[in-house]
């Protein structure tokens, strides 16, 4: 089954009236603003989460912009959701799916099995005709899950200290050759890392994710298979965008990637980490 769900499949279980909880994710950085976007239109059944204040923790120089969370406060949001083993959970968000890609893996990481995400979003279902409403959203029912964090592999940056194999960075390209930086303290890429940016896996001009085959395709241009990114480690700036391109890697075959979450905002962020600057695409390179 595929981790993406499309408006269409989306809409039929909603009418069908299908056991599923459904998230819609916002991250705004004035407080409260998450819950007007999502009050103003969202898709009918939903409920508010807050990526920000959910599925990501306190910022530092010491773990980075949006380190893993505290796992009291997800386990109050998970709560307040309802969310159960056995129901299946669907989250979506505004943009092209960097913080729905985040509560996919979040969630993921605490336990729960059966997450998908909207491909493209509310966008893409406005852009169907489909029907969003206004108002808190739907009203949860009771949750017995519990947080059992580490069930998605992930590495520290001692892990990428150590780490003498495929290294994957998902920013952008400029980002990566160092080029430009807007949010982190250098310039630059950790050294022997392969750049794939994030946005090499949606189709051109549209905010969907490309089909599997062609996930792969795009992998493979830059050397990498099934059985070099085993034990890979991935990362960006924060982890977000790495969490969307574990989502697409993992619906194309690509599975047991250690999320780096800390990033390039908790490496640059060390004095003494090595950066290296320039293009690099390809393992081989």
């Amino acid at each position: 089954m595929s981790i993406l769900v499309s408006p269409q499949e989306l809409k039929e279980s909603i009418y069908h009236g299908d056991r599923f909880t459904l998230l819609g994710t916002h991250w705004q950085p004035k407080t409260g603003q998450s819950f007007i976007d999502f009050a103003s239109q969202h898709i009918p059944t939903a409920l508010f989460g807050d990526t920000g204040a959910a599925f990501v923790g306190l910022p530092g120089s010491r773990n980075g912009r949006n380190p893993l969370p505290d796992e009291d406060k997800l386990q109050a949001w998970i709560r307040s959701w309802g969310l159960q083993e056995d129901r299946p959970v669907v989250v979506y968000d505004e943009g092209r799916g960097l913080f729905a890609g985040r509560a996919w893996w979040t969630l993921r990481w605490a336990g729960l099995t059966d997450v998908r995400i909207l491909d493209g979003g509310l966008e893409n279902w406005l852009e169907h005709g489909y029907q969003t409403l206004t108002g808190p959203g739907n009203i949860a029912v009771g949750s017995t899950f519990e947080v059992t964090p580490g069930q998605l592999p992930t590495a520290t940056i001692d892990d990428v200290r150590k780490h003498d194999g495929v290294l994957i960075d998902t920013r952008s390209s400029n980002r990566f050759a160092g080029r430009r930086e807007n949010l982190d303290l250098k310039a630059g890429h950790i050294p022997g890392a392969v750049n794939i940016p994030e946005r090499l896996f949606h189709n051109d001009g549209v905010r969907t994710l490309k089909s599997p085959d062609e996930i792969r395709e795009v992998l493979a241009a830059a050397g990498l298979t099934q059985e070099n990114t085993k034990d890979a480690i991935i990362y960006s700036g924060s982890g977000n965008h790495s969490a969307l391109a574990l989502a697409a890697m993992e619906d194309a075959g690509f599975t047991g990637l250690r999320h780096y979450i800390g990033g390039w905002s908790q490496w640059s962020a060390d004095p003494t980490n090595p950066v290296e600057r320039g293009d690099r695409t390809s393992v081989n390179d």
